[in-house]
């Protein structure tokens, strides 16, 4: 038997040198390389960026707008009710209006850059000394007053301070507790407030900055502009939104004041502490960046979001990153634990620093795959 194989396998390699010799007779010397299939991937992206622009983008501010009125309506109310009842009632009006400015922190690019509106409306930390100042003083409060004034003595957390008191032993200030000075104080917050954000829809809407221009969703919409050359140009503003908030949420927001050890854990940096709705905050960013990828905000058919674009070029990959991002938002809510802690203290709580040091490791893998999977792909897309 051996004899045998070993005569087949003679022939064989006759073969081979003979086809070998055969290539090599060519008078370049050379061979013809095998064909290598294309690594590029082809997709539409003009509905994509269509929904999310807006669907999710454009709505997410006009309802916060809409919120922002409310607020500014309850703090009103406030004044003319100055009962407990009033007070939960503009304490709800600041949480539903920080939903829509959370989530949209996914896309923190165009005019809340452009026209600074990210600072006047949520500027951390808060200047409590030049508040209470101000509070102490007989400086009449107006909205005027209040735009004259830094970025630090307004806005999202100024008025959360007055709300809920300063978030040390707990999040439930009582009517008696507050005073006429810091309902004036809110009320003029307030009205500035809705100006920024009545500011911010229109600058997507009308026009990004006045009438020297068209409103910002049309350069999104119609990219070949000098934002926007293309509608590559327009998905990479898109993702490194994503990459933005996520990076922030992990490595800033919560990984910050969580520190190396609960001995130096520094409730100091805890953003909304006053309020106790930091982990809410830090949801509703990752629930922002959901919106972008599935485009889904506000509403439930099957309008495309980045996810889209991502599947048709690897699949498995737009599966994972869906994932993570569910997987982020349930280890952030997880943090509070069975007693519904908050943040501040649970970054001095030795179980709740576990579940807290899981949600920093699964937004660290959630930007992983942004940048290092994600970023590359869109070099493969055949525009």
């Amino acid at each position: 038997m051996k004899t045998v194989l070993n005569s087949i396998t003679a022939i064989i390699l006759a073969s081979t040198l003979v086809a070998c010799g055969s290539s090599s007779s060519d008078d370049s010397g050379s061979t013809t390389p095998p064909p290598v299939a294309s690594t590029k991937f082809t997709y539409d992206a003009t509905d994509l960026i269509a929904n999310v622009t807006t669907d999710v983008i454009v709505d997410g501010y006009e309802i916060l707008d809409t919120k922002a009125d409310a607020l500014y309506v309850a703090a009103q109310n406030l004044l003319n009710n100055q009962n407990q009842e009033s007070l939960a009632k503009a304490q709800d009006a600041w949480k539903d209006a920080r939903i829509f400015w959370e989530q949209g922190e996914s896309h923190i690019f165009g005019p809340v850059d452009s026209l600074s509106i990210d600072p006047h409306l949520d500027t951390w930390p808060l200047n409590t000394t030049d508040l209470n100042t101000l509070l102490a003083s007989d400086t009449v409060f107006t909205a005027d007053t209040i735009k004259g004034l830094d970025d630090g003595v307004q806005g999202f957390h100024t008025m959360e301070f007055l709300l809920f008191g300063d978030g040390v032993a707990d999040n439930e200030k009582a009517i008696a507790e507050m005073t006429v000075r810091e309902i004036e104080y809110l009320i003029a917050c307030a009205e500035v407030f809705a100006f920024y954000t009545d500011s911010l829809s229109s600058a997507w809407t009308v026009s990004a900055d006045g009438d020297k221009e068209p409103a910002y969703k049309d350069y999104l919409l119609t990219p070949g502009n000098d934002k926007y050359a293309s509608n590559l140009g327009v998905v990479e503003e898109l993702v490194n939104g994503l990459i933005g908030i996520v990076d922030e949420v992990g490595n800033g927001k919560i990984a910050e004041p969580f520190n190396t050890t609960k001995d130096n854990a520094d409730t100091s940096k805890v953003e909304s502490q006053y309020s106790w709705n930091s982990l809410t905050d830090f949801s509703d960013n990752i629930k922002g960046v959901q919106n972008v990828y599935l485009g889904t905000f506000a509403n439930e058919n099957d309008s495309p979001g980045l996810k889209a674009l991502i599947e048709a070029g690897d699949a498995t990959l737009a599966a994972k990153v869906e994932t993570q991002i569910s997987a982020a938002i349930t280890a952030i809510e997880a943090i509070a634990g069975e007693n519904n802690m908050p943040f501040r203290q649970a970054i001095k709580d030795d179980d709740a620093r576990v579940r807290v040091q899981a949600a920093i490791d699964s937004l660290g893998e959630l930007q992983k795959s942004l940048e290092e999977e994600v970023v590359p792909l869109l070099k493969k897309w055949d525009v």
